[in-house]
């Protein structure tokens, strides 16, 4: 099978697959453009870990991980097969990178059945989910990319889904098309502008190198899956393939490595 690319998208708040947005109808589309992988290792901003770990679950549930969202949202099921074995080599490659690794058999949270009911709404390819640690920053994740960019030559799809920038304080609430602010449109031009140089020490380097980098990010864990991405590319340039802005402050802009 041959290589599959690793991407990078913003899945939003949790109401994208019920929102008319830009955003949605990239991700509609973007399972076709993508094709079919053997499986899919999600890498998720909203399962926070001390040290790397991997979901085996072989029927993982649909993790409804927030409040007071419509009824509607709340109904919404991805009942795709997990992956465990897919889990078990990717476990094996961290290992063997140094990069100590446990299991278990957790569901799905939003931050990867949201994209993947768009992208691939039959459902039908395993899917197994892997952790991010928040508190070991930009370079650790990399590595962790780095590590498992051999799954790409099996067809796996690694999936990183986060946000490219995510200020909740800064949102304009009750406007989902409000205009871009000016500091996320600085923000995510030079994130579009290092991908396409292939400039990863920039990159790994954002807090301090991006402009307004703390301001769009005032914590790291929904930038950070981005990075597992940029490893599991091996340092290849890439490209933004999407980019709208919802509720003024909140890019859902996406990118792949070939």
């Amino acid at each position: 099978m041959p290589r599959f690319p690793t991407v990078f998208v913003s899945h939003g708040a949790p109401t994208l697959p019920l929102s008319e947005v830009a955003a949605r109808g990239f991700l509609a589309g973007y399972g076709t453009a993508l094709g079919r992988p053997s499986a899919i290792l999600a890498v998720s901003a909203h399962w926070e870990t001390a040290a790397p770990r991997l979901s085996s679950a072989s029927r993982p549930e649909t993790i409804h991980d927030f409040y007071g969202f419509p009824r509607a949202l709340y109904e919404l099921r991805y009942a795709a097969p997990g992956a465990p074995e897919l889990a078990e080599r990717a476990a094996a490659l961290l290992d063997r990178a140094g990069l100590a690794c446990d299991s278990e058999t957790r569901g799905l949270d939003h931050g990867a059945w949201v994209p993947l009911m768009l992208m691939y709404p039959a459902a039908d390819i395993p899917v197994a989910q892997l952790s991010v640690q928040t508190a070991l920053g930009a370079a650790h994740q990399l590595k962790i990319g780095e590590a498992l960019r051999a799954l790409r030559d099996d067809g796996v799809l690694i999936l990183a889904s986060g946000s490219a920038t995510h200020n909740l304080g800064e949102l304009r609430m009750g406007a989902i098309d409000a205009p871009a602010v000016p500091w996320v449109g600085a923000f995510t031009d030079w994130l579009a502008a290092a991908v396409e140089d292939g400039r990863s020490d920039d990159l790994v380097d954002y807090r301090r190198r991006a402009p307004n980098a703390q301001r769009n990010h005032p914590s790291e864990e929904h930038f950070l899956p981005f990075f597992t991405a940029l490893g599991a590319a091996g340092g290849a340039k890439g490209r933004r393939v999407h980019a709208s802005t919802t509720y003024g402050a909140l890019a859902m802009d996406a990118y792949q490595w070939e």
